[in-house]
């Protein structure tokens, strides 16, 4: 299945010069969402991950089925405020300005084998944050999988030495 057959491009958003790549014509198709997980999900098993992280909001809709596929846990990174218990953060760099992002201080456990999940792949400084995150907490990174990567945009370059899957590549 060509997954680029259901991402529909929005040029102009969320400002000119943008050309947005949507997600959510592959999520309302049932066959194409369902293969978009299959395809990680297989990924997840070669990489032998023992439990998935995904920043919100799109790491839980692509991570959360893939973790119950697998029957393994899902542990939310989120923003500061919005996770009940003790956390963990960190502040990264965006292109104007920084962002803090948090994780449960028990959601990993020391070498769990872990791997991370978002919609997209961009510049890369919310999965470098994350994984920050994990190995704070003592975790193995055992991949990162995508659903979309802007290769222009040189996000793999804040990745190196992790290995990295995406389904589909602009």
């Amino acid at each position: 299945m060509n997954l680029k057959d259901y991402v529909t491009i929005v040029p102009d958003y969320p400002k000119e010069g943008i050309t947005f790549k949507d997600i959510t014509t592959i999520m309302d198709n049932g066959k194409a969402y369902k293969y978009a997980t299959d395809e990680i999900v297989k990924y997840a098993k070669e990489v032998g991950a023992d439990i998935i992280v995904g920043p919100e909001a799109r790491g839980f809709i692509i991570g959360c089925p893939v973790a119950y596929a697998l029957e393994i846990g899902f542990a939310p990174v989120r923003k500061p405020g919005k996770l009940p218990r003790e956390t963990i953060q960190v502040e990264y760099e965006l292109e104007y300005g920084t962002d803090i992002l948090t994780i449960h201080k028990d959601a990993i456990k020391p070498g769990q084998r872990v791997l991370i999940i978002d919609d997209l792949l961009a510049t890369g400084g919310t999965i470098g944050a994350t994984i920050e995150l994990v190995e704070k907490l003592g975790g193995v990174v055992a991949g990162c999988a995508f659903l979309i990567e802007l290769s222009y945009l040189n996000g793999r370059e804040k990745l190196k030495g992790y290995d990295t899957r995406a389904l589909i590549t602009y």
